[in-house]
């Protein structure tokens, strides 16, 4: 697997020499656009049975980032479509609305939240947003049934997804998930801990007991499970703002067995920005697409540079979450996108390649695997995003965040 070919790049500038005059002008909503992407249930669950997509039309797509001062005669109204509610996951996006990064490009964006009855990918397919949050395995298992989407921004770089346990069970790698009762939240989120199963030798219907958990951790703290499905950024800190009645203190980390699918090697891509394949050979979704992407990437770096202020920003936009929370949700996403050393959005065609390996070699409860056949090249590219890290770049920032290091946050009881 590899990025998109870099004589489309190249291409581009000569296209827009000639066309980008239009484009320039901001002319015209493409906002809701249609799809020929089958209706999907509403429910997050969804199947693997295959289907044909054909590559998105490149050749025409802007090489230019950034309206010419003065260039906008009209703003483009924009939908983004998240998987969860307004929560620090999604920092780089409302710091882009909040900081007129989406304003400088002449956007006008619209933030949709998410919810279990909410599949982002579908959302997008189906023409209700223009653009969605999804994770890259249920985004390929999702056009696998023919949702016509392409990932056009890969931010995270890393899968925050973690099974935890307790210290003393003695659950210390996926192997040792054999007859436990363990926990996970379904509707796709489950696919990284059936990985490691499969790659134990275990079968995820059979060998474990399979718990439908709620999203929070308490199923675990009342030791009503085994082992529960947890993110570094949300469900991890809840265990660790939890009053170990033993002590009157907060849980530590050494209270807890954790594993991490990095390290055990079956870990999948995840929060991308997915664009409409159909939508892409229209030069004005294009030219949206690429003033999009390059102001949300813009946010990403004011976040990683700012994690304070962005989680001000998170909260002040609505998020339920405690202060001390939201700040170690907004310092471990950034551990999630930071370093990015190809820059950020860019897809490293090595962690690509093993995100489908995975997904391809993945066995579910029904032994079905998560996707049926390598979804080729046209699923993803790389040109939006390395034509906003060259813009950035030119705008003085860092945009591989090589010298990152993440800041200490102190958790306080319930996230307060």
């Amino acid at each position: 697997m590899k990025s998109a070919p870099r004589g489309r790049i190249a291409a581009v500038v000569g296209v827009i020499a000639s066309a980008g005059l239009v484009l320039a002008a901001c002319g015209g909503s493409t906002s809701g656009g249609s799809s020929s992407a089958p209706a999907e249930s509403s429910a997050p669950a969804e199947s693997s049975a295959p289907a044909e997509s054909s590559a998105p039309a490149e050749s025409s797509a802007p090489a230019e980032s950034s309206p010419a001062a003065g260039a906008c005669t009209e703003i483009m109204p924009v939908s983004l479509q998240l998987q969860w509610f307004v929560q620090a996951q999604f920092g780089g996006y409302y710091a882009a609305k909040d900081l007129g990064y989406y304003e400088e490009q002449c956007l006008d964006v619209a933030i949709l939240e998410g919810g279990v009855d909410i599949v982002p990918q579908t959302q997008l397919a189906q023409g209700a947003a223009d653009y969605a949050i999804a994770w890259v395995p249920k985004a390929l298992a999702s056009r696998e049934q023919g949702a016509g989407i392409v990932d056009v921004a890969q931010v995270y770089q890393r899968s925050g997804t973690l099974q935890v346990s307790w210290a003393d069970s003695g659950i210390k790698t996926p192997a040792d998930l054999k007859g436990k009762k363990v926990g996970n939240w379904g509707f796709g989120n489950e696919f990284e801990l059936f990985a490691g199963l499969t790659q134990a030798g275990l079968k995820p219907g059979k060998d474990v007991e399979l718990v439908q958990q709620q999203f929070d951790m308490q199923a675990l703290l009342n030791r009503e499970i085994d082992a529960a499905q947890a993110m570094t950024y949300n469900e991890y800190a809840q265990v660790l703002e939890a009053v170990n009645p033993d002590t009157g203190e907060l849980y530590k980390p050494e209270d807890f067995s954790v594993i991490n699918w990095n390290d055990v090697g079956t870990a999948m891509y995840q929060d991308a920005i997915w664009a409409s394949e159909e939508r892409l050979s229209d030069p004005m979704y294009q030219d949206m697409t690429q003033r999009f992407v390059t102001a949300s990437l813009k946010g990403w770096i004011y976040c990683r540079d700012n994690p304070q202020e962005c989680a001000d920003i998170i909260t002040a936009n609505g998020s339920k979450l405690g202060a001390s929370h939201q700040l170690w949700m907004m310092n471990e996403v950034n551990k999630l996108i930071w370093p990015s050393p190809l820059g950020v959005g860019i897809i490293d065609p090595a962690l690509w390649t093993q995100t489908v390996g995975v997904a391809l070699n993945t066995l579910n409860a029904d032994e079905v695997t998560i996707i049926t056949a390598d979804p080729g090249e046209a699923a993803y590219t790389n040109q939006y995003a390395e034509a906003a890290n060259a813009a950035l770049t030119a705008e003085g920032l860092n945009t591989t965040g090589d010298a990152f290091a993440p800041i200490s946050v102190e958790l306080k009881e319930g996230g307060a």
